[in-house]
Order: C-alpha cells, then sequence, then structure tokens
C-alpha cells in the first residue's frame, strides 16, 4: 500500500464525510476478516451476518464520538479485529447457552445457500478439479482447526488468517507475548499431527509459530 492513505487517514476522512474512504477500508478487510470468521463459527451465513456487524459497529463508532470505538490509542486493524474476536466470542456463548438449553438442533446444511461473499471474493479461473480438492482439504483443515483449544484457535486464526503480528494478538486477547506465542506453538503442533498427510500442499503445519511479529 505504498502511497496509499492509511487506515487511520481513511477512518479520519470518513468521520469527516467521505464515504469513499469506508469502502476503501471495506476493500482492504472484507476478505480476511471474513476468513477469520468463517475458520471461527464454520458456517458461511454466521460468518455473513457477523461481518455486516463488523462494519456496522465500525460504521456506527466512526459517527457517534460518544461512542467506545477506535480512539487512536491502538492501531486502526488492531480495534477492527477485537471487534471480530469478541463477536466470535460472543456468539460461541449465545451456542453453548442453546446447546445447554436444548440438544435437538444440528448443524445447517449450505447445500441450496446464496453464494457466499467467501465465493464471491475467491478467484474466479480455478478448475473445477482443483476447486473439489481445495475444498476437500480446506473442509479438513476447518475440522482440525475446529478441534484445537478457544485459546488457540483465536491466535492461529489471527496470526495465519489476519497475519498480526504477536504483540497485536495479545493486544486483543489479553494476555502477554509469550502466552500468545506459547499457544500459537500448541496450536501448530496439533494441526501438524492432525493433517500430516496434507504437509506440502500449504497446510497449516507449514506455518512457522517463531518467526517475527
Amino acid at each position: 500500500m505504498d502511497g496509499a492513505p492509511s487506515d487511520e487517514q481513511l477512518l479520519a476522512a470518513y468521520r469527516a464525510g467521505d464515504a469513499a474512504a469506508f469502502e476503501k477500508l471495506l476493500a482492504r478487510y472484507e476478505k480476511p476478516i471474513w476468513t477469520y470468521l468463517r475458520r471461527f463459527v464454520r458456517q458461511d451465513q454466521a460468518a455473513e451476518d457477523l461481518l455486516q456487524e463488523v462494519f456496522l459497529r465500525v460504521v456506527r463508532d466512526a459517527q457517534d464520538a460518544a461512542a467506545p470505538g477506535w480512539k487512536g490509542q491502538a492501531k486502526f486493524a488492531t480495534w477492527l479485529y477485537t471487534i471480530a474476536r469478541n463477536l466470535c466470542v460472543d456468539r460461541a456463548r449465545r451456542e453453548a447457552i442453546r446447546a445447554a438449553a436444548s440438544m435437538d438442533g444440528g448443524g445447517d446444511d449450505d447445500d441450496g445457500a446464496p453464494v457466499s461473499l467467501h465465493d464471491r471474493l475467491a478467484a474466479p479461473d480455478r478448475p473445477p478439479d482443483a476447486v473439489l480438492a481445495g475444498r476437500q482439504a480446506a473442509a479438513r483443515i476447518d475440522r482440525a482447526i475446529a478441534a484445537l483449544p478457544d485459546d488457540q484457535r483465536e491466535v492461529f486464526l489471527m496470526r495465519e488468517v489476519m497475519e498480526l503480528p504477536f504483540a497485536e494478538i495479545a493486544a486483543v486477547v489479553g494476555a502477554s507475548e509469550p502466552t500468545v506465542k506459547s499457544r500459537m506453538r500448541y496450536a501448530l503442533e496439533k494441526l501438524r499431527a492432525a493433517l500430516a498427510d496434507l504437509a506440502g500442499d500449504g497446510s497449516p503445519g507449514a506455518a512457522e509459530s517463531g518467526s517475527a511479529g
């Protein structure tokens, strides 16, 4: 983004009445935020709903000076990811309460569902066999990520999907940087074991937990 306005400059421009500035912010973060949400909640429609809520909160807080939003003390991206993370946590709590109240509910079937934001953003020129193979591998990766403990899963997603530095992840989750790195290491160990046969095909097991950030 050399020469492009920073996130903070775009937000300031939007607050000053430049609607196009918000569109630029949306273009920067729509796909990574949706990917994070989808990996966390594992349902396209739920991720779509949460994505809309994330940016609705950005709009609300940008327009309301009294709202508890971004005040310039942290990077805009960190604030945005914090909103996404908190919405996921809130939804997980609600789902846990529903599950405890009733064991009759089943998972949503995506067959016949409207085209998701993820599909709209995906590359249009992939051959059908590559799409199928990618979906099968992605489903296995999704299951392996979903099996991680919550604290390890969110750190993994923020690091690998959002590409956040460990220091920013620590700020989002409210833990020390060494703790965040430890959670990442444990997550990678579990994923490497679960996806050993996918190693070399872009699986999470190829990631390095100790890279600088």
